[in-house]
């Protein structure tokens, strides 16, 4: 439910829907606390005495305790409409990124498609849900046709201190309601210089890794002597082995 286009109308009556006047969205300009019970408390002032503490905490709690997405979830559920449907096709560069230097830009990708029956609606968008957003701001997303894919990619850095970051992706309405399968991005950020040495020790190991086990080649064998230029010839007959007779 468009709460801004609802309050800009004038109020909405009839069939038990509350009544949205343009002070109730202004209220939220006074929130900014992140204490959850306090949250459920404001929530339930919002939205009157038809919401008890359980209902008003599960709305906070699938909305990430975003008070204003809560809202807008409860208007939905009011006013229930389908969301699109979104399916993650394949995450092509999982371990791309595992090890960076402070403050490495890169690019992560991720391959999705509409799973659904119906058409995306204009203006959604990707956006870090929960995590570190690794610098990523809200990304557009087309509005994919039933079947078709799209090659999602979000600009990111690595954070300054070294550690392991993880960070969780969704695609979002532009109402605010999350869709879709969650999309993960986890990176390890080590010590400047750090990255290279292994790329170096690597290097070494393949110098040194050991021959196939399918080269049998025994260039000391009595049966065979080796005379160079990639030729092998049979030992004279007298120094031949009973087993070639």
């Amino acid at each position: 439910m468009d709460i801004d286009n609802a309050a800009s109308e004038g109020p909405v009556t009839g069939n038990g829907v509350i009544d949205i006047e343009q002070s109730f969205l202004q209220q939220f300009s006074c929130m900014g606390t992140t204490d959850r019970e306090e949250l459920i408390q404001q929530l339930q002032k919002l939205l009157g005495s038809q919401l008890n503490y359980s209902t008003a905490a599960f709305f906070l709690d699938m909305n990430n305790w975003n008070l204003q997405a809560a809202v807008c979830a409860y208007f939905d559920c009011e006013n229930p409409t389908p969301l699109p449907q979104m399916k993650l096709v394949a995450d092509p560069f999982a371990n791309e990124n595992e090890s960076l230097e402070p403050n490495t830009r890169f690019k992560k990708s991720w391959h999705i498609s509409n799973s659904g029956n119906e058409r995306w609606p204009v203006n959604c968008f990707a956006q870090c849900s929960d995590g570190y957003n690794l610098g990523g701001g809200r990304v557009p997303v087309p509005c994919l046709n039933p079947g078709e894919g799209f090659h999602l990619t979000v600009e990111m850095v690595g954070p300054p201190v070294p550690g392991i970051y993880q960070s969780k992706w969704r695609l979002c309405t532009s109402k605010g309601s999350y869709f879709g399968d969650p999309m993960w991005v986890i990176v390890t950020v080590v010590e400047e210089g750090a990255v290279a040495l292994t790329n170096q020790l690597s290097h070494f190991n393949e110098l040194g890794a050991s021959l196939s086990a399918n080269n049998s080649y025994n260039p000391f064998s009595p049966n065979q002597i080796h005379i160079g230029n990639n030729q092998d010839v049979a030992p004279p007959d007298g120094q031949r082995d009973s087993s070639m007779i």
